[in-house]
């Protein structure tokens, strides 16, 4: 009987049943699009921190940053000697750990030993500068400064030409030179622990990465964007400090651009930069994901001097597009999302008890024939429960349609790194460029995805199924109080 009545009442009544479930449907449509938005934009951090730290990394150690020494230049110098005053062709690289900042390596195994870490690898960030071209008069020397010239003269700027250059900026002084300067970053890491670090976010699409045993092999990993750049491929070859290199591997981040140019074994970037045993990062796994902090607690009080920056305090740096929409989704979209839902209750509550009242006849009646107030409200919590079943299957519908629209068009969203105080190349991630390529490679672009989970459809049915409720009780309230003498007093 209940439902061959509610078959009947329901064909009866499709335009209100119509209007109840539409009314559902938006706000529950929203509810999985703005949770969906979320989603991708959280997917979208983690992206922007893989592309940073290596994957699987909870935190990284520095070195404490300390104030620059005075009187300091603040930037490389380099020393040339002309051998006649003909134009003689030299070039010179100087290699910087990043930041000027290193722990021992020492540090690593101290840092794996502390409870909660589950491993930790060291790496060396480097920023290379290369200075080569003609020197055509006396002796020339290139130091670090500000100032402008041209490159006749007394002073020449690099590249030549005329303008001015600004505090950190490699200048020529002495005789005419016309010389191009190239800066690139260099991470040497540690090949026996590819899996943690760095390297762990790229991926190898030409050639292979290093062998665990290849620790003095004088051979390197190119990130794509940089090999482009330089038309390097797998077997060719490059100079650093008179160290002659091989590409092994062409490497692709998982996401956006790579902030290193080139990965070189640990024990050979340490020798380059002059740093001996010495690591600018400490990449650091924790054993439990939900106890980072506590992590982070237990190696600042036992390991003194250093800087430990989890992923939330690396995430409190981005900024741009990514992090303001990020902001909306999860603030705005959120309440937004939860004021069209309570509105969308409270109106099907209002149709359906609306729906209730013309009713009077026909409940009345039904109550004069033996009807109980409890059959009656379960016929009108029935209807309802109905109504938001339709309103969730549509809403399901249209939120998952306007999730996968938002991934077919996978608008750009821009991430800006800041810096976080510590030292190792933190600002932009391990070797995140030398000088005048910092700026450019701490943009990142990120494609925006909306992925809709089984958890988010869990969620839609629960609040059709809630509207439901709610609608049915208020009409199922108002049937109640409804008594056969109404039914005659509406014939009248």
């Amino acid at each position: 009987m209940f439902g061959i009545y509610l078959k009947r009442e329901l064909g009866r009544r499709k335009k209100a049943a119509l209007v109840i479930a539409l009314g559902l449907a938006l706000g529950i449509a929203l509810v999985i699009t703005v949770s969906s938005v979320s989603a991708g934009m959280s997917k979208a951090q983690d992206k922007v921190l893989q592309s940073l730290y290596g994957l699987g990394t909870d935190m990284t150690v520095t070195k404490a940053r300390s104030a620059p020494a005075s009187g300091g230049s603040g930037g490389p110098s380099f020393k040339f000697g002309a051998k006649s005053s003909s134009s003689t062709k030299q070039s010179s690289d100087r290699v910087m750990t990043q930041g000027g900042q290193a722990l021992k390596s020492t540090l690593v195994t101290k840092v794996a030993g502390q409870k909660g870490v589950a491993s930790a690898v060291g790496a060396l960030s480097l920023d290379v500068t290369k200075v080569d071209g003609s020197f055509t008069q006396g002796k020339a020397k290139t130091t670090t400064g500000s100032g402008s010239g041209s490159n006749s003269g007394g002073q020449g700027q690099p590249g030549g030409g005329s303008g001015s250059s600004g505090g950190g900026q490699p200048q020529v002084q002495g005789g005419g030179a016309n010389f191009n300067v190239n800066s690139y970053s260099v991470v040497g890491v540690d090949v026996a622990h590819q899996g943690l670090g760095p390297l762990a976010s790229m991926k190898i699409t030409s050639g292979r990465t290093f062998t665990s045993s290849g620790t003095a092999a004088k051979v390197a990993v190119v990130s794509k964007s940089y090999a482009k750049e330089k038309k390097y491929k797998v077997g060719s070859t490059f100079t650093i400090s008179g160290t002659k290199f091989t590409v092994i591997g062409i490497a692709t981040p998982d996401s956006s651009e790579s902030t290193t140019d080139l990965f070189i074994p640990l024990k050979l970037a340490q020798t380059l930069g002059d740093a001996k045993n010495e690591v600018t990062t400490i990449y650091v796994k924790a054993t439990d994901s939900q106890q980072i902090s506590t992590v982070k607690k237990e190696i600042q009080a036992n390991i003194s001097g250093t800087t430990v920056t989890t992923s939330a305090d690396l995430a409190s740096t981005v900024s741009g597009s990514l992090s303001t929409a990020s902001s909306l989704a999860t603030s705005v979209g959120k309440w937004l999302s939860l004021a069209v839902l309570a509105a969308a209750f409270l109106v099907a509550a209002l149709l359906t008890s609306s729906a209730v009242s013309r009713r009077v006849r026909e409940f009345g009646t039904l109550k004069a024939l033996g009807w109980p107030s409890r059959k009656v409200t379960r016929q009108v919590v029935g209807e309802s429960m109905v109504n938001g079943l339709i309103g969730g299957a549509l809403g399901i519908v249209i939120g998952v349609g306007a999730a996968y629209a938002v991934t077919a068009v996978s608008p750009k969203l821009t991430a800006q790194l800041g810096a976080t105080g510590g030292g190792g190349g933190m600002g932009g991630g391990p070797g995140g460029g030398g000088p005048g390529q910092q700026s450019t490679q701490n943009t990142l672009e990120i494609a925006l995805t909306a992925p809709v989970s089984l958890t988010t459809i869990a969620l839609a049915v629960g609040l059709a199924v809630t509207g439901g409720l709610i609608a049915g009780a208020m009409g199922g309230w108002r049937a109640s109080r409804m008594r056969p003498a109404d039914a005659l007093r509406s014939v009248s």
